[in-house]
């Protein structure tokens, strides 16, 4: 059997493969697989693991021949492979949901929210300066928590974990999805509202939706204009539910009082007007960045691969109605 890594991961798992007599090829960089490389290594391999930077649509798939069984995406999402070309071929997809990664970005969600309230981030940058002179009343004026609206867009179990995160800063919680979850709404105290009416109501609006075509570009010069004047949003979700160049006038007309992006809509570039504002926090694309993250996702990637070519079936794979008529 051979497999090919597309990009280096943490940890020393890749033992796990050689003890079964597995050949191995692995791009030991840091950096993005080339285009080129992708290409050349893919071909008659049995498995495939990727991370979200390689797309991987049909036709690399039949570069990589009948012998592909299994393409295993070290992420929670996988809209970077095309899941109709792979169950077409009889390619089981997998990826790594667990609770480490959803504890984690609720976690850095969190972070991003004090950070913006509290100006965390230009207070630190001041300091660095040299601009601190001493206690000012006037300095550096946040915005508390308390009693203000906290607009949850998607409840499902990022987002429930980022509410249940809300209840100690003793917020209201408000949250949109596609089906209401009632079962939620009494657990967490959380209502449930249309998403134009949660966005005129937040004080703060965070976003944990996967992209699909209804999420793509949901965030825009229209729905923006539909939040409440002065609020703050959050997205630790995918970059492109949120048009940039809407968003940048948004800010600039203060609409939005501040922002603050985990993920952006040409990832890696970032937009250049974002980069310059003083109320806007970018992080790149660290929400589940944790050690322990890190190492649980490379487990279940790997171990999903092993099952896979031993005929078991994994418990996280995403095309679950390919199992039966799968590549053997």
């Amino acid at each position: 059997m051979k497999i090919y890594i597309t990009r280096k991961v943490p940890g020393e798992s890749l033992e796990i493969f050689k003890q079964k007599g597995y050949e191995v090829i692995s791009n030991e960089s840091d950096r993005p697989v080339t285009e080129e490389e992708l290409i050349a290594n893919v071909k008659g391999v049995d498995a495939i693991l990727s991370l979200l930077t390689e797309k991987i649509d049909g036709d690399l798939m039949d570069l990589a021949g009948p012998g592909l069984k299994v393409i295993s995406n070290y992420a929670v999402g996988f809209d970077n492979i095309n899941i109709d070309d792979a169950t077409k071929r009889g390619i089981v997809v997998t990826n790594t949901p667990c609770d480490e990664v959803n504890e984690a970005v609720a976690e850095h969600t969190w972070a991003l929210i004090l950070s913006l309230a509290r100006r965390i981030v230009e207070a630190d940058e001041s300091v660095r300066r040299g601009s601190y002179s001493g206690w000012d009343p006037g300095t550096f004026l946040g915005t508390s928590l308390k009693g203000k609206t906290l607009g949850i867009v998607g409840l499902g179990r990022i987002g429930s974990m980022v509410a249940r995160r809300a209840k100690g800063y003793e917020m209201n919680l408000l949250y949109t999805k596609r089906e209401r979850d009632e079962k939620l709404e009494k657990e967490l105290n959380i209502k449930y509202e249309t998403l134009e009416n949660l966005l005129s109501q937040s004080d703060f609006l965070t976003l944990h939706v996967p992209l699909t075509n209804e999420t793509r570009g949901m965030i825009n010069k229209e729905t923006l204009s539909k939040m409440k004047k002065g609020s703050y949003i959050i997205n630790t979700a995918r970059g492109e539910v949120i048009r940039e160049d809407d968003l940048v006038e948004a800010l600039k007309e203060g609409q939005i009082k501040g922002a603050a992006l985990d993920v952006f809509e040409n990832e890696p570039k970032v937009h250049s007007e974002l980069i310059g504002m003083e109320n806007v926090i970018l992080t790149p694309h660290i929400g589940s960045a944790t050690l322990e993250v890190r190492n649980k996702m490379r487990d279940l990637a790997f171990n999903a691969i092993t099952e896979v070519l031993e005929g078991k079936k994994p418990d996280n794979i995403v095309n679950d109605n390919v199992w039966k008529t799968r590549r053997k």
